[in-house]
């Protein structure tokens, strides 16, 4: 655990020491060895479930996926923004990696925390961050409502967590979750504690977001830079789901019926989300909704509460969590060139990109869950999950597998097909440094299918 906290924390010295000329070079570096350190928590060893590494910070077969993708997205987000950060002043460039740096470094902390009140420390600190990201390096004047939504929406949201979970100290005597994970769940005999449980979820469901809270995804994605994107639609929303998994080892796995008005709202959201994304103009607003309804699924898995449900959302989440950063570079991609995210004024591309249609056809392959890849795994156990609960919702997730497979194919499509604008002429060619970049959102899913138990952890 401390392998990765004490790298990454380094990296602040030698972002703010290093010569502008080997600045970006120095950093991808860094940042790609602190990647490829992750990996070695793929090697459990424990006997009893938990890697400790201090009193506060461990990880088990449920952390270390996010953990390790944590890791292996800042790489990825330092190459993306190359192309549009560089020209600005050296000072400028210094703080945006500062910023990615510190998300990461709470992102570590959030995942391998112990104790429930740090991980709502961390969960809210990686809001400052990712703030500043969208408000100071978004391209429209948009940017500042969206950073008002982004902010309210998760504070509003977190606010009733924080009670909860002062609630639940005094009752229990310790947030420990070595402690809360083996103890005797809390009864849920009055209306307090029915509130109380809404209370210790709420903060989670808007940061995935549930449909019906999500209204600050689409406008964040749309206005942030390319590694706001990717780290949004990445990692802090896994941040989300990731929480109600924890809070669920806590709640009395009795009150089942205290979640059906969510997972309703939930597989609702599946078919909603996915409806708005057939009528999409924008390229990055599409995306962003097609996460709210991978979401959907991820959130309704989580609240069956059963094993498979679990095991299923985690695979959804990292493989999901691949796919949409994969996507957020091809549509940024396609922006530095053509400058406009009108689906309508960027057609025909494959004409004059060809490599560049090949990653975009096999991104919207991976989103709408072509087998044998984790994304289907993920999605297939959770529709099993959401069928034993009751055979009905095979109607809604069915519908939502047919809805996720028409708008990928309709963005495919309206980007990469037909006849080409007038208006597109003297683009500049896919870069290797691109093709690098896809290549490390592609690979890990790839491999991911010659052993996908790392992702389905909870169950082995």
């Amino acid at each position: 655990m401390l392998k990765l906290l004490f790298p990454t924390i380094m990296m602040f010295p030698v972002i703010w020491l290093t010569p502008m000329k080997f600045l970006w070079t120095t950093t991808t570096m860094h940042s790609f060895l602190i990647a490829s350190t992750s990996l070695i928590l793929f090697n459990w060893m424990s006997e009893t479930g938990w890697t400790t590494s201090s009193s506060y910070m461990a990880t088990d077969t449920l952390s270390t996926p996010f953990l390790v993708l944590t890791c292996w997205l800042l790489p990825l987000m330092i190459l993306a923004s190359q192309n549009h950060i560089s020209p600005e002043p050296i000072n400028r460039q210094r703080m945006y990696l500062s910023l990615l740096t510190s998300l990461q470094t709470f992102l570590i902390l959030a995942f391998g925390a112990t104790e429930l009140i740090m991980f709502y420390i961390m969960f809210e600190a990686t809001l400052i961050p990712t703030l500043i990201i969208i408000t100071r390096w978004g391209n429209q004047a948009e940017r500042l409502s969206a950073g008002i939504y982004f902010l309210f929406y998760t504070l509003a949201g977190s606010l009733p967590l924080l009670v909860a979970l002062l609630l639940l100290h005094q009752t229990m005597g310790t947030l420990s979750m070595f402690i809360l994970q083996y103890s005797q769940p809390l009864a849920m005999d009055s209306w307090g504690h029915k509130i109380w449980w809404a209370g210790c979820l709420i903060a989670f469901l808007v940061k995935m977001p549930l449909y019906g809270v999500h209204l600050w995804l689409p406008k964040a994605h749309v206005e942030a830079p390319v590694a706001g994107s990717m780290v949004l639609a990445a990692i802090l929303l896994k941040l989300g789901g990731y929480g109600m998994m924890r809070m669920m080892t806590v709640l009395d796995a009795m009150n089942k019926e205290l979640a059906y008005p969510f997972i309703i709202l939930a597989l609702w959201g599946i078919i909603m989300t996915g409806s708005i994304c057939l009528r999409q103009t924008d390229l990055k607003s599409l995306i962003a909704y097609s996460s709210v309804s991978h979401m959907g699924l991820v959130a309704g898995g989580i609240l069956i509460q059963t094993t498979w449900g679990f095991s299923g959302a985690i695979a959804l989440m990292i493989a999901h969590g691949l796919t949409s950063s994969m996507l957020f570079c091809l549509a940024n991609t396609t922006y530095e060139r053509v400058h406009s995210r009108t689906m309508m004024l960027v057609r025909g591309l494959q004409m004059i990109l060809p490599l560049a249609a090949t990653w975009w056809f096999i991104a919207n392959l991976a989103n709408l869950a072509l087998p044998p890849l984790p994304n289907l795994i993920g999605e297939l156990t959770i529709i099993t999950t959401l069928f034993n609960w009751s055979p009905w919702t095979i109607v809604i997730t069915g519908a939502g597998t047919l809805i996720t497979a028409s708008y990928s194919l309709y963005m495919f499509l309206m980007t990469q097909r037909g006849q080409m604008p007038n208006h597109i002429t003297n683009l500049p060619p896919f870069h290797t440094r691109e093709h690098l970049l896809m290549a490390l959102h592609l690979v890990p899913i790839i491999l991911l299918v010659t052993k996908p138990e790392l992702i389905l952890g909870w169950c082995y």
